[in-house]
């Protein structure tokens, strides 16, 4: 598998406050990788960083397939393939699931604002297919028959599916998921963990993700990253994560790591 997006000394400040700090950090073509860390570790800031969501970095660099996005607005990385979700969903409310997907694939259309005026042969068939992609994502999302209803009308794991269509619906080479399951019960993010190896295995988009269910990331993801305090502190497979002390530490304290330790030992019998 090739590289589709390496950082190389990634560094990100609010007011003197380093959020990122030089993170080093690749994606493989057709993996699934996964981002977790405390709260306020830099994982939604480094998200931001790769999708433009910032004006600029303080340095390092940012490539997808080779090209540079330091300075690349949001619109101009998403057509380069890069697409995002968010923690807090962000549907246009006041649009139907089916305008939703629409927007979403808008960057993918070449017809200009004459076209558009004047109705031209190409411009209609060109809306003619993003109709048809759009009622194909809904199908693909489990939205079959809810193209008409409000976004804000559906429920909320059904938002949630209809914010991860509108992101496909930019033809994505790398899909980005921050938190895709929070405020989901365990049956939907059984479900939804599912659709994402769907994503992965179907469509061929490589994926990555901000989880805080530690089930979810240790099932799904071919490797791991974790952050702390914006620094890069473990990096391997699920297996080589769940036993890292530095993670447990993160997470946990040095206190509670220690208890962790103990416990582990007892249940093994080392201790009586």
């Amino acid at each position: 598998m090739g590289t589709l997006l390496k950082t190389t000394k990634l560094i990100k400040e609010f007011g003197g406050l380093r959020a990122l700090n030089s993170i080093d950090f690749e994606i493989q073509e057709g993996m699934i990788a996964g981002l977790i860390g405390p709260n306020g570790a830099g994982k939604t800031t480094l998200f931001n960083c790769l999708t433009g969501a910032y004006d600029s970095i303080e340095g390092g660099e940012i490539t997808f397939l080779g090209k540079s996005l330091k300075g690349r607005k949001s619109h101009a990385i998403a057509h380069l393939g890069i697409s995002r979700t968010f923690q807090n969903i962000r549907l246009f409310n006041e649009m139907t699931a089916l305008e939703n997907i629409l927007v979403g694939h808008h960057c993918r259309m070449k017809a200009g604002v004459w076209g558009a005026i004047s109705r031209m042969p190409s411009t209609m068939n060109e809306e003619r297919g993003a109709f048809t992609k759009a009622l194909d994502l809904l199908k693909y999302v489990n939205l079959d028959g809810k193209g008409d209803t409000l976004s804000r009308n559906l429920p909320y794991g059904d938002q949630r599916r209809l914010e991860i269509a509108r992101a496909l619906a930019t033809e994505p080479k790398l899909l980005l998921l921050d938190e895709p399951t929070a405020g989901m019960n365990p049956q939907e993010t059984t479900e939804l963990t599912q659709f994402i190896e769907r994503i992965r295995n179907e469509l061929k988009i490589t994926v990555m993700l901000i989880e805080h269910d530690m089930r979810v990331i240790m099932r799904i993801s071919d490797r791991i990253t974790v952050l702390d305090y914006g620094q890069k502190i473990s990096e391997g497979k699920p297996e080589e994560i769940r036993k890292d002390p530095r993670v447990i530490e993160a997470y946990l304290g040095r206190m509670g790591a220690s208890a962790g330790k103990k416990v582990e030992r007892a249940e093994s019998g080392e201790v009586q």
